[in-house]
């Protein structure tokens, strides 16, 4: 996409004196590529030492996986099931923290297993792991419902073979969003964040990767930029630097692919797991953001390029099998989904034979400077941050990697009076959504109120929050990530382009021109990447 600034906007003249920063702050203690949930939370726990940390990311914030997960924000029952006990315990816990530093953002949700007869796990096993998995958190969520009662719980469910159901807890969030308040913590406590960077090159001082080459991509220009080392928290994407210094490739891309419904379609209160009728697989049907979302694949993906990862015409056709094994009456079909989304989890290769069966732990390469993340879940992101700490530790000295536990979110100080317009839910949302700035979001009331975008829980002052202060530099940053309204409507939201256009025009200074382009653009990334595959 080509990337057309106005220079007179207040908001990119920001972002042209942050690129300034690249070298004139430099040498930097930190350099860390990429701004997905790990690459923010690493920013976040070193800026929070006093250290000078510049992030970059060669595309938009979130753009990668962290914008495209299952929402998740959930301890892995799978993983306890596996036997690993270290990660399903670290993983609740941290849970636990999210859903009190960030109550609006990171919020507890239900979770139903249907049991049906000769199914495994049967009721007596799932509830016995379900006993560590609530001793891990403290707190009791577990309760079974025999089969009157579910059928009461899970109205339309199939009841053939029906036994009863389990009931647990785990939590959503809007992964997007929780990457933007943790770089905002980290901005908070100095370090320069920026998309549309791209780390191009390493430098390396005597065979000691010691910078990188970066080029700003709306400007062309390029910039030699040192530091004491290099973090490398791209994901899927970790084996590209790791080569170039003659590393062999260790991530194996899996595709996750989803569906989004409108909620009326498929009413749900509550997450509901289920075993896909061919192969076996763990897939959950759930509300989100108003829709209701089933998910998820596990595909080998394609070597990783800078394309986005799209859902394919088999992947629906299995999709939507599992959901209408689970669901007979409704007899969902693609003319239902109003978008798809699909992300790329940087797995790191075990050799297994299933995509399903290879672990999901993180792992951490020093390659002589370069300090490599790669896999691990959108949960611990904390801890994976301090691990990687821990490690550059060597290059920088002072660097503390110890939990003292201290809190990822700044407590909200002060609550608008405008917010009290609203009931307590939209409250707690927006200020788990936006932190301390979300005083910045209701004095942009003044000009839209508190209107929903219709057919969505979206108030249209997000988006023009978002435009104003939010790094947007495409449309597509505005719509699929800072706002998530190019999944919940038709068409990517077609209906409201003189609406949108409006805000954009003057919150972002675009002309006629500009708009256009990117309207353009924007329509060619959602109807290749978000909309249904015709075939």
């Amino acid at each position: 996409m080509n990337i057309r600034l106005n220079m007179d906007n207040m908001q990119i003249q920001q972002r042209h004196n942050s690129v300034q920063r690249l070298e004139q702050d430099g040498p930097w203690d930190m350099i860390v590529i990429g701004g997905g949930i790990t690459g923010a939370g690493i920013a976040r726990e070193t800026a929070r030492q006093g250290k000078k940390v510049l992030l970059l990311e060669q595309k938009d914030f979130a753009w990668g996986t962290s914008s495209r997960s299952s929402k998740m924000v959930h301890g892995g029952l799978r993983y306890l099931a596996a036997g690993n006990f270290k990660l399903t315990s670290h993983s609740v816990k941290e849970r636990e923290r999210l859903m009190n530093e960030a109550p609006g953002l990171v919020e507890l949700l239900p979770y139903s297993w249907p049991h049906y007869r000769g199914g495994f796990p049967g009721p007596k096993v799932f509830n016995a792991v379900l006993a560590v998995y609530d001793a891990f958190a403290g707190k009791r969520y577990r309760n079974f419902f025999n089969k009157q009662d579910t059928i009461y719980e899970l109205p339309f469910i199939n009841e053939t073979n029906l036994i009863g159901s389990t009931r647990f807890a785990d939590a959503t969030t809007d992964d997007a969003r929780l990457v933007m308040r943790v770089l905002d913590e980290a901005e908070q406590d100095g370090a320069c964040v920026l998309n549309y960077c791209k780390a191009q090159q390493l430098l390396k001082d005597n065979d000691k990767v010691s910078g990188v080459i970066v080029e700003d991509v709306a400007s062309g220009k390029t910039y030699s930029v040192k530091a004491s080392v290099v973090v490398s928290a791209t994901g899927a994407w970790a084996d590209k630097f790791r080569s170039d210094l003659g590393q062999k490739a260790s991530i194996r891309p899996l595709r996750g692919s989803h569906l989004v419904l409108p909620h009326w379609r498929l009413p749900l209160a509550q997450s509901i797991t289920l075993k896909h009728p061919e192969d076996g697989r763990s897939m959950f049907v759930y509300p989100w953001e108003g829709m209701t979302i089933i998910g998820t694949t596990d595909l080998d993906n394609p070597a990783m390029d800078i394309h986005e990862p799209s859902i394919h015409a088999d992947e629906v056709t299995y999709l939507l099998k599992a959901v209408n094994t689970l669901y007979p009456s409704s007899k969902i079909i693609k003319d239902d989904i109003v978008a798809t989304f699909a992300g790329v989890r940087p797995i790191v290769s075990g050799g297994a034979l299933n995509p399903s069966s290879e672990k999901r732990d993180h792992s951490i390469w020093d390659d002589n400077g370069l300090i490599s993340v790669s896999g691990g879940k959108l949960t611990t992101f904390r801890l994976i941050a301090l691990d990687v700490l821990k490690k550059a530790k060597k290059y920088l000295p002072s660097l503390s990697y110890k939990d003292y536990g201290q809190n990822i979110f700044s407590k909200v100080t002060q609550i608008p009076e405008a917010l009290s317009a609203l009931d307590t839910h939209w409250q707690k949302k927006l200020t788990g959504f936006y932190g301390n700035k979300v005083t910045l979001l209701c004095e942009k009331t003044e000009q839209e109120g508190w209107a929903f975008i219709p057919g969505t829980q979206t108030f249209w002052v997000q988006l023009r929050y978002a435009a104003a202060y939010e790094k947007v530099v495409n449309l597509d940053d505005l719509l699929l990530r800072r706002t998530r309204v190019g999944l919940f409507l038709v068409d990517g939201g077609k209906a409201f382009e003189e609406k949108i256009k409006t805000i954009c025009q003057q919150e972002l200074g675009w002309d006629d021109a500009q708009w256009s382009g990117q309207w353009d653009a924007y329509q060619t990334v959602w109807n290749q990447y978000y909309s249904v595959p015709l075939k």
